[in-house]
């Protein structure tokens, strides 16, 4: 009887049949079903691959699920990887460093002294004077280059002949060397021979000394920010600018608009996202700026003049760790500047917040 049952089903599952069957139904054929059965009920995962009993699968799974949770990790673990690298390390070092009396020529022989490379700073007046001239010459060099590069990128979006190579003549101060462009200035604005001097002697004015002049000078450096970073600034608006819905402008036409009013209640709220960026960037960019002012004047160096009057936070960083040697000084005044840009970002920030509520 068992081969019959075999016959027809000529599967495993007629086999455990015919072992519960067995031939007589005597206690033998019950003992044999039951082995049958036993070795078919083990053999049935293996046969019929989808069956969840089948050995592994529940470990496959939960391997599975384990990769797709931490695939999101192990694809940005390089980022955090190359950040904690190079830029929280860098931090912790200097903030460590900024704690001891330490030589740049003998960086081994440490001598701790707490806090007191910071309460220096507060007594110091280079670092105060380094401190107005960073907020002057930022002031001079980033209010008039947004916008001067709100209103280039305005004409880069109207239909003109050639609006590529304006895009791309825009773009090329800030691929320019900053040694390069600044040693063209310098001679821009010669005390004896520049171009500057030549052109204020021909409607009479007298010549100005731009390097050594207290404001002259400042001037003089912030246009050089000035001349680098429009076309760059610019293109950002250009790019937001085209994000911006053709129909509003149009919805306001249709109202009325004139092309002033289109610009100030369409254009500026589109751009405020590049606004917010643009104001960022140069923010930091000012509380940085170092090589500018270190060339723009030959022998002045570190100094900022023969007065320091132009000389920046980056400049005073420098003097102190590379010119003076006092690497504990000049780690304390980096912390300075990192600090300085928090408190001056979150106060724009509480600002904002303020005026969006009102």
């Amino acid at each position: 009887m068992a081969e019959d049952v075999t016959g027809r089903t000529g599967g495993a599952a007629g086999v455990a049949r015919a072992g519960v069957e067995g031939p007589g139904g005597g206690p033998e054929g019950r003992a044999g079903a039951s082995g049958t059965g036993e070795l078919v009920a083990r053999a049935l995962p293996l046969i019929a691959p989808g069956s969840p009993g089948r050995p592994g699968a529940a470990r496959r799974e939960r391997l599975g699920r384990l990769r797709s949770r931490a695939a999101p990790y192990v694809l940005v673990a390089p980022f955090f990887l190359l950040f904690g690298a190079f830029g929280l390390f860098p931090l912790a070092a200097t903030a460590w460093t900024s704690l001891f009396r330490v030589e740049l020529t003998a960086p081994e022989a440490r001598e701790w002294v707490g806090l007191h490379n910071y309460a220096r700073l507060l007594s110091d007046d280079f670092f105060w004077n380094a401190l107005a001239n960073t907020v002057v010459i930022g002031v001079l060099a980033t209010v008039p280059q947004l916008l001067l590069a709100l209103g280039a990128a305005h004409l880069l979006d109207a239909r003109l002949r050639g609006r590529l190579f304006f895009r791309v003549a825009a773009l090329a101060p800030y691929a320019t060397s900053v040694a390069a462009a600044t040693l063209v200035f310098a001679l821009f604005y010669g005390r004896d021979q520049g171009m500057v001097n030549w052109a204020a002697g021909l409607v009479g004015l007298d010549p100005v000394d731009w390097q050594n002049g207290p404001w002259a000078s400042k001037f003089a450096v912030a246009s050089i920010v000035i001349w680098r970073w429009t076309g760059y600034n610019a293109l950002i608006y250009l790019a937001a600018m085209q994000t911006i819905p053709h129909e509003l402008y149009e919805a306001a036409a249709l109202d009325g608009a004139s092309r002033w009013r289109r610009f100030w209640h369409v254009t500026l709220p589109g751009l405020r996202p590049a606004l917010a960026f643009t104001g960022l960037v140069s923010t930091i960019g000012a509380v940085q700026l170092f090589g500018e002012p270190l060339l723009f004047s030959s022998g002045a160096g570190a100094s900022g003049g023969a007065d320091h009057q132009y000389q920046t936070l980056g400049l005073y960083l420098y003097e102190q760790g590379w010119v003076n040697l006092h690497l504990g000084r000049a780690a304390a005044i980096a912390w300075a500047m990192l600090l300085i840009l928090v408190v001056v970002l979150g106060l724009v920030r509480l600002a904002g917040g303020k005026g969006g509520r009102r």
